[in-house]
């Protein structure tokens, strides 16, 4: 009995130290302000965080198998997608959104374009369950991620080797977390490590009088909800934080984005209705609607020349941060994926116990 127990301590220990050995501390920028997000419930850990990765590229979290988190949020395009207008999902049925772009998500309150998540613990399961998404339940992707051979990963990300839900998609977060923008020229000028040009530095005084109010700096945005004058879409009618509130005053209010890396995340608003940064402008200039919904911020017209629009979209290019689109440790885990023996999800005429016999 002594030595079970001596044993049992010294496996704790060891535990212990390799928890420790593996912590990541998360790096808040100079001059950024604190982040919302709780890192003593979800601490960051190397192990944890390359779990994280590995099931957002998995595309097992689907009911398919063939859509994963990267299908709709690329890094080479700021983790969004470019090539059309609304999201592609499971069977390539259309969604009502562009997806978000997952930057800087540490300082981020509310998720997904409405707010319709207050955590960022819980967020994938949105996508996950969404019917037009990826349409699966957490359960399912528990029992598919025990079979493939990943408990020894969750062993070492949490010092256990059952699979839950809530460690799958703590594992998520702590891989989301890691997704900050904080390297762009903008940056190294603020550092000054770099000038803008003169076309750059009056594009960025013109923004910081017009834009700066909702895109507020260093994040570029406020994180809050707006309504910025889009005529409503009839094919689609999304009214945004409306559908979660029932709040009157919250109709046709969206979450306004980041524009960090906003180079390579178009097209632009929740509907996807602008590819260019120049059509942007030209809403904001000539054609938002003035309605009582409008954001105070956009009561005042804004009033800009064709010239003082290129110089904002000069600057706006600053913001791109490549060091974060081409970051490796963001990347598809080739080596993680290829020591993983791949198994199929149950079908119809497959139970998930034959699959388990199977495997046995």
């Amino acid at each position: 009995m002594k030595i079970k127990t001596v044993l049992f301590f010294c496996f704790c220990f060891v535990l212990f130290a390799f928890q420790l050995a593996t912590e990541k501390p998360f790096v808040v920028p100079k001059g950024w302000p604190k982040p919302t997000y709780d890192f003593s419930k979800n601490p960051l850990n190397e192990n944890t965080i390359e779990l994280g990765r590995t099931l957002f590229y998995e595309p097992m979290l689907s009911r398919n198998n063939i859509v994963s988190c990267a299908s709709c949020h690329s890094q080479y395009t700021a983790f969004t997608h470019v090539d059309h207008a609304l999201s592609h999902g499971i069977e390539d049925k259309i969604g009502t959104r562009n997806s978000p772009a997952l930057i800087n998500l540490a300082w981020q309150q509310f998720f997904m374009w409405d707010g319709a998540v207050n955590h960022l613990d819980v967020q994938a399961l949105a996508p996950i369950a969404n019917p037009v998404e990826m349409d699966e339940n957490i359960s399912n992707v528990v029992k598919i991620t025990t079979l493939k051979t990943l408990p020894n990963a969750f062993l070492q990300a949490f010092g256990d080797s059952v699979v839950t839900g809530e460690h799958t998609l703590k594992a998520l977060s702590q891989f989301m977390l890691t997704l900050v923008s904080h390297n762009s020229k903008y940056d190294s000028v603020m550092r000054k490590e770099a000038v803008f040009t003169s076309q750059e530095n009056n594009g960025y005084l013109l923004f910081k009088k017009n834009c700066a109010s909702c895109h507020t700096e260093p994040l570029f945005t406020n994180n809050e909800f707006k309504s910025n004058g889009l005529p409503i879409d009839t094919t689609l009618n999304d009214y945004g934080r409306f559908g979660i509130t029932k709040n009157a005053k919250d109709s046709l209010k969206f979450k306004v984005p980041s524009l960090r890396n906003i180079e390579f995340s178009y097209p632009y608003m929740h509907d996807g209705r602008f590819k260019k940064l120049s059509e942007v402008l030209k809403h904001y200039t000539t054609g938002a609607l003035h309605n009582q919904a409008l954001s105070k911020e956009l009561q005042n017209p804004i009033v800009l020349n064709a010239n003082e629009r290129v110089d904002i979209v000069a600057f706006l290019l600053t913001l791109t941060d490549r060091s974060f689109l081409f970051n490796p440790n963001f990347s598809y885990p080739k080596n993680l994926f290829s020591t993983q023996r791949r198994i199929k999800k149950s079908s119809a005429s497959i139970t998930l116990t034959n699959i388990i016999k199977n495997e046995l």
